[in-house]
């Protein structure tokens, strides 16, 4: 069963790793098992406080939901060992219509590829040249469904020689005249003895006995009787050879799960294999590739919480299969090949709309899981501060906060003390909650760090100032801004570099300073980007 992925936005905050952790819980308890959790970014010490305070594990890590070929469906045909006969090769490709076989070392490695061609090519040449060089004698008594008649060629572990069919219509001619022979021939009792008699390397005798006397004669010859005839034995003697004489081992393009779509066509469309070795993280053989496999391969799917905004979603999102939205910012760029389920609410946070998804489906989550939903609200609603708070917001985290017996005002305490610590360097904290947009032809980017004390922040203006026109210049935007939002105060202070002129007019703001306090402006969302976003409009 494919594996859903739930992922909030890079930078992610706490609401976007709870609603992702939260959703996944839910559909998983409605018997939805395939659906992950997953975050596109390093988890900030306030979502890790809020995550180690009621016992949960940060969801996994996914840095692209570009196409791979393990998500393709990828031929997985037997895999053979270097020492298998031609015979058994040539079984597996006529058993399961296969034009070419991975040949697996025994600890699974890539020794080569075997294909029909290289059958065909094979035959070929013994038809020109019919001699066999190192046919392991149980190779040989295996293809040709016979038995080893005497006891003294058991020490000869190979056969070699001209093959020859030794035919009453041919006893005239000398066809074999050198103990370096493999002879062929049927119920002919003085052709064998003529052939003991000169000790060739190899006997076969097709549907026919010999008497025990002419066994006495053997002395080292490898003596073999077979069921089947004498034509179709001189082929299968060919056939004996282990395919590891004629598999193709240099000059092959292999693929691993790992690699992405777009390089394989480029590596196929330079190469004129008909099929490549698909390799696992150990180099280990796990199937075969052919070109008809690119032409529709299965894409990733994934569902999009906390926002729906390309720029601040996974890479590789244009393919993947977006199959839902949930979110509670304004509708951005995304766009799906099919229609699918949106569900997006103006409250102020995310989880909030997950908690009433969770009643509707007359669920209750588990006492730890509410916990950690209503930290993840009064973390987005700052407290409930937030203009975009709703009483939605308070009523689901009060009823989150009984379940989970938990006091929300000791939840903020905690959660906005971990935003701001003397260990942190500047540019940490800019990029914990980072989000770039684009607005009318500009781009801009905004953070905001949310604490109790934006007092010490402001002692390191200078570094925030730095670090902000330094991801201006390398990011080729037109303005960075950072919110630093007081809980407290009830208020913003606002860094900004870039396009000044703007930001001054946006929020009134006089003097020369790229610094002012805005009272009352705690949300980015509902107050700073539709100022902007007005200007620019």
């Amino acid at each position: 069963m494919d594996t859903i992925y739930i992922m909030g936005h890079r930078n992610p905050d706490t609401d976007s790793i709870v609603s992702a952790m939260a959703y996944a819980a839910l559909r998983n308890a409605l018997g939805d098992r395939q659906y992950q959790a997953a975050r596109l970014g390093q988890i900030s010490d306030e979502t890790q406080i809020v995550l180690d305070r009621f016992g949960f594990q940060p969801p996994r890590l996914i840095e692209n939901v570009r196409t791979q070929v393990r998500d393709l469906d990828y031929d997985t045909p037997p895999t053979l060992s270097p020492a298998a006969t031609i015979s058994r090769g040539w079984q597996a490709m006529q058993g399961g219509n296969i034009s070419i076989l991975p040949v697996a070392n025994e600890d699974g490695t890539l020794h080569g590829t075997l294909s029909a061609g290289d059958v065909a090519n094979y035959d070929m040449t013994s038809v020109r040249d019919p001699r066999v060089d190192g046919i392991p004698v149980y190779n040989l008594i295996s293809v040709l469904e016979g038995k080893l008649l005497n006891e003294g060629a058991e020490a000869r572990d190979e056969i070699c020689g001209e093959v020859t069919i030794a035919l009453p219509a041919s006893r005239e001619n000398l066809l074999f005249s050198s103990p370096d022979s493999v002879v062929i021939c049927g119920d002919q009792p003085d052709m064998v003895r003529r052939a003991l008699d000169l000790q060739v390397n190899c006997v076969i005798i097709c549907q026919g006995e010999v008497s025990p006397e002419l066994l006495e004669r053997a002395g080292d010859t490898c003596v073999i009787s077979t069921p089947i005839d004498a034509y179709q034995a001189l082929r299968l003697i060919f056939h004996a050879l282990p395919i590891s004489r004629i598999c193709k081992r240099s000059g092959l393009v292999c693929f691993h799960l790992d690699d992405y779509i777009d390089d394989v066509q480029d590596a196929v469309l330079e190469s004129r294999f008909r099929a490549y070795p698909i390799l696992d993280e150990e180099e280990k053989v796990v199937g075969m590739l052919s070109r008809f496999h690119l032409l529709r391969p299965r894409h990733k799917r994934v569902v999009l919480v906390d926002h729906n905004e390309k720029s601040q979603s996974v890479v590789g999102l244009d393919q993947a299969e977006i199959l839902e939205i949930i979110d509670h910012h304004r509708l951005a760029d995304i766009e799906t090949k099919n229609p699918i389920h949106v569900r997006n609410e103006a409250v102020g946070s995310t989880n909030t709309i997950i908690a009433e998804m969770y009643q509707e489906k007359g669920l209750m989550p588990t006492a730890k899981m509410a916990g950690l939903m209503a930290a993840a609200i009064v973390s987005d609603t700052v407290m409930f501060k937030s203009p975009t708070c709703t009483q939605r917001d308070v009523d689901i985290a009060n009823r989150l906060a009984r379940i989970a017996s938990v006091c929300l005002e000791d939840l903020g305490q905690a959660i906005f003390s971990a935003s701001c610590g003397d260990d942190k360097t500047a540019e940490a904290m800019l990029m914990t909650d980072y989000k770039e947009f684009h607005i009318a032809g500009h781009d801009l980017a905004v953070s905001q760090i949310t604490t109790v004390d934006s007092a010490r922040l402001l002692d390191r203006k200078g570094e925030f100032i730095e670090i902000m026109t330094a991801a201006q210049e390398s990011q080729g935007l037109d303005t960075v801004v950072l919110m630093i939002t007081d809980v407290l105060l009830e208020g913003t202070q606002l860094l900004f570099v870039g396009d000044e002129d703007t930001i001054r007019q946006a929020f009134s703001i006089r003097g020369g300073e790229n610094c002012a306090f805005l009272p009352k402006i705690m949300s980015r969302k509902k107050q700073v980007i539709p100022m902007l976003s007005a200007l620019w409009g």
